[in-house]
């Protein structure tokens, strides 16, 4: 529960665009992992720290990107889609109050199921 709540918190703050809000909510020995398998401009090497890694997430929520919150191996993380197709999926570990490992999946290989083709119902 304490897991999706912080999810739901993160996501707030990524829509809000306070990076300070952003990063507070990071571990500040959080660790960033990307897999953009190349297509995409990300790091190579996992990224380690608050400020940088809130700096990355930030860069991913560019206007007309939309934020949701959904089941990611099993747990509540984000999925970024711009139109419908996603550009990044994000799993988070978290320990006490704070994100503690932040997984970016921007390789467009991985992220075909995740696309959203017609528009939700309800």
């Amino acid at each position: 529960m304490r897991h999706d709540r912080l999810v739901r918190r993160f996501a707030a703050a990524c829509e809000s665009g306070d990076a300070r809000v952003l990063e507070s909510l990071l571990a500040a020995d959080v660790v960033l992992v990307s897999d953009s398998g190349g297509w995409a401009l990300a790091p190579l090497r996992p990224v380690h720290g608050s400020a940088d890694a809130a700096r990355i997430v930030a860069h991913l929520l560019r206007p007309g990107a939309e934020l949701t919150v959904e089941s990611v191996n099993g747990r509540s993380g984000l999925v970024v889609r711009r139109g419908g197709r996603a550009e990044a999926v994000l799993g988070m570990s978290v320990a006490g109050r704070r994100v503690s490992e932040l997984w970016i999946v921007l390789n467009p290989d991985k992220l075909t199921r995740w696309h959203q083709l017609s528009p939700p119902r309800g």
